[in-house]
């Protein structure tokens, strides 16, 4: 069911996206509140359709420990970047959707940033596998960059620039706009692992900063750190970030 599983992702994150830019456009107080709230109802409304047997983690839900014994669990973001949603023209936020499967991993994800009309899904996402730059653009959170940024990206000769949502960062390295996400400061599961399903099915490395798996559905979903970058660059990024880690 892989495949129906991918274009339901799709699916959902785009039309959760739709719902966004509709609100959006409605303006209106508490803007990021109404819109994290609505696209969470409209997400956990599809899934309870269409997928009613599987378990559901969400950024804006009651975390059921059913979903620990589950086979089958969507992991979900219906706004990352919820602040970058409020203002603006910001462009940089995104939906994500994902499914965990036991023993598998993420085996299906979407990820929609509805502001550009983009939607990235694990079933038909093409990576940009142009020669890597001699000074990689490496993205970071504007809000908590890592403390080793700067000198890791000293280390590789590389430049830094800031961006929102973790999944338009990882969808901006997967269009070959960047070469590295890496990020230190604090995230959940639903943060990372649909920009992690489709990093990884685009032929990308993704890893925690200390080169370890990126692990889902855990008892606590706090995953804290990550790197997502071109393959040919992992090691010398693991390094250099070791070398100014506390």
């Amino acid at each position: 069911m892989s495949g129906g599983d991918a274009r339901l992702a799709v699916r959902l994150a785009q039309d959760a996206g739709r719902l966004l830019l509709k609100l959006r456009e409605s303006g209106g107080p508490d803007l990021g509140k109404r819109g994290d709230a609505e696209a969470n109802a409209f997400l956990l409304a599809e899934l309870d359709a269409w997928r009613p047997f599987d378990a559901v983690l969400s950024e804006e839900a009651v975390d059921d420990p059913a979903r620990l014994t589950a086979s089958r669990v969507w992991i979900i973001d219906p706004l990352d970047g919820t602040r970058e949603y409020g203002l603006p023209g910001r462009t940089d936020w995104a939906v994500h959707v994902a499914l965990w499967q036991r023993d598998r991993g993420i085996v299906a994800a979407a990820v929609a940033q509805p502001a550009l009309d983009l939607v990235h899904g694990t079933d038909d996402v093409v990576r940009d596998a142009g020669a890597a730059p001699a000074a990689p653009r490496i993205l970071v959170s504007d809000s908590r960059p890592p403390v080793f940024a700067a000198g890791m990206a000293a280390d590789v000769g590389g430049t830094l620039a800031t961006m929102g949502s973790a999944g338009a960062k990882t969808m901006a390295v997967v269009r070959g706009e960047a070469e590295a996400y890496v990020h230190a400061g604090g995230q959940w599961e639903w943060d990372s692992a649909a920009p992690v399903g489709v990093a990884l099915a685009a032929g990308l490395h993704a890893s925690r900063v200390d080169g370890s798996p990126l692990q889902y559905n855990q008892p606590h979903p706090y995953l804290p750190d990550l790197l997502i970058c071109r393959e040919d660059a992992a090691g010398r990024l693991l390094t250099a970030i070791r070398a100014h880690s506390a």
